[in-house]
């Protein structure tokens, strides 16, 4: 069968009337995520794991990428009015729409926002969906050695791309497969580092851990941040509606943050905070008045905000095709796919056509959606950032606590909720990333059972795990991925101690 016919039939599968309910919670959620300042995407599907546990998995997959796709649409809205982005790719955002803002064009740069991202996300969804095939094709040549040197990429690229240094990132996933052992051994039937705790035999839960780091240790440091000053809202004025010239301005950025976006996200060593903020420096040097540019250019919306929501569609390639995470959210969602006996990856694409395609299709119907929730429904959106936020951070603790407890009641397993929590707020307090501690957990066992099969195969030669022109290819890849950003960071403190040195001469 041809795309079009795969597509089609996973339009008809999203069109279902209870995937659309899906699909219209997720995205209604994602956007008041979005909007909350400190809530982003996956801290909500990380909250919804349990509470999903024993839903239908093709929705419950569908409202976790409305929700996705949701908290893309709405950090923009917290960015531009409160000049605090929602989420780390809503950064840049907040330069050009705050400033417009202030400047009593709120609605014009809501408006480019909303439209950018809608236009944005319909080419990458239909990029997705012609381009994942091809590498379906390309992955099902894999073999144990393949599979574990692509592993080893990813966790040098999850490393590397969460957080500001990669030894804190490559800290974090040790953890990760320092849990990943606990546990029945799969090929021997041994138990490991379960010291004797029957609950332990079958391991760590990944929605546990999820759900207590992303939520609990979140609201912990929030709530150790203290009372800070109130953060002032601005008023959208005028007209929500943008005029001849800012659709002229805006159009072409449109549609460049949609080429620059796209293939970021898609990249094992992507993530939306790169594309926007390319996007951002593309449109200051392509435009006519670049002098606009920090006081309030529509163009700097535009682009980035493009950017932003073509890269959470470009995020799920390597996700569907390669069950390969490189955003937070999308570790969460690999998650949500394992919570349902479910590895994404080319055999799913086979096995399972049905869901992927629905999946892929509802993102179609889930970006209409949000076009019409977002301009019209501006003004609910901002009353969200009114709510108190001990109110807030103590309905999460309770609905994390609730939805770990209908999932598996058990008091060792709150336990472990709150040590997983205690653990999240320190790792966030010295700055380590959490999202490679969960990927650590999730593909720490798929990337020991292919080197253990390549090994068996091989009866013990480690040499031909680099005998495969594409394993050999992959691993330099992982290497380079590791070594040039430790090399230039080297490179750039070494001088700044020779600038030092002079200075003092």
């Amino acid at each position: 069968m041809s795309t079009f016919e795969f597509l089609w039939q996973g339009i008809l599968v999203a069109m279902q009337p209870m995937n659309l309910v899906y699909a219209l919670v997720g995205v209604t959620l994602g956007t008041a995520v979005g909007v909350l300042p400190g809530i982003g995407p996956a801290l909500t599907v990380a909250l919804l794991l349990p509470a999903t546990y024993k839903l239908d998995p093709g929705g419950s997959l569908i409202m976790f990428a409305g929700i996705y796709y949701g908290g893309m649409y709405g950090g923009s809205t917290t960015s531009i009015l409160l000049n605090t982005p929602g989420e780390s790719a809503s950064i840049v955002t907040a330069l050009e729409g705050n400033k417009m803002a202030r400047a009593g064009r709120g609605g014009p740069a809501l408006a480019t926002a909303a439209i950018g991202s809608f236009v944005a996300g319909l080419i990458a969804t239909l990029g997705l969906a012609f381009i994942a095939p091809y590498i379906v094709k390309l992955a099902l040549v894999f073999g144990p050695r393949e599979y574990f040197a692509l592993m080893v990429l990813a966790f040098v690229t999850v490393s590397s791309a969460f957080g500001d240094s990669a030894l804190r990132g490559l800290t974090s996933l040790f953890i990760g497969f320092a849990l990943a052992m606990v546990g029945i051994d799969q090929q021997t039937g041994q138990a490991r580092l379960s010291f004797g705790i029957p609950d332990l035999l079958d391991g760590i839960e990944v929605t546990t851990l999820a759900v207590a780091m992303f939520a609990i240790g979140e609201t912990l440091y929030i709530a150790a941040q203290g009372n800070r000053g109130e953060d002032k809202v601005e008023a959208v004025k005028g007209s929500l509606w943008m005029n001849a010239q800012d659709w002229a301005r805006s159009w072409k950025a449109w549609l460049r943050g949609t080429l620059i976006g796209f293939p970021i996200g898609a990249m094992p060593a992507g993530g939306a905070e790169i594309g926007t903020f390319l996007s951002y420096a593309t449109e200051k040097r392509l435009a006519k008045n670049p002098e606009e540019f920090g006081h309030g250019a529509i163009e700097g919306v535009a682009g980035p905000e493009a950017a932003n929501n073509a890269s959470a569609a470009g995020t799920l390639v390597p996700l569907l095709t390669l069950g390969l995470p490189t955003t937070a959210t999308a570790a969460i969602m690999l998650a949500g796919f394992q919570q349902y006996g479910l590895q994404p990856g080319p055999l799913l694409f086979a096995t399972n056509p049905q869901l992927v395609w629905g999946l892929i299709a509802s993102l179609l119907i889930a970006n209409a959606m949000l076009l019409v929730l977002n301009l019209p429904m501006i003004g609910l959106w901002v009353k969200l950032l009114t709510i108190p936020k001990p109110w807030l951070y103590a309905g999460i603790l309770l609905f994390a606590t609730l939805g770990t407890i209908g999932a598996n009641p058990s008091v060792f397993e709150l336990g472990m909720l709150l040590a997983f929590g205690l653990l999240g707020y320190v790792m966030r307090l010295f700055g380590y990333p959490i999202a490679p501690t969960v990927v650590g957990l999730i593909l720490g066992p798929l990337a020991e059972q292919q080197l253990r099969r390549a090994l068996a195969i091989s009866q013990g030669d480690v040499t031909t795990l680099v005998m495969s022109p594409i394993a050999a290819g992959l691993l330099i890849v992982a290497a380079a991925a590791f070594l040039i950003p430790l090399i230039l960071r080297l490179r750039g403190r070494g001088q700044v101690l020779a600038q030092l040195a002079a200075n003092e001469d």
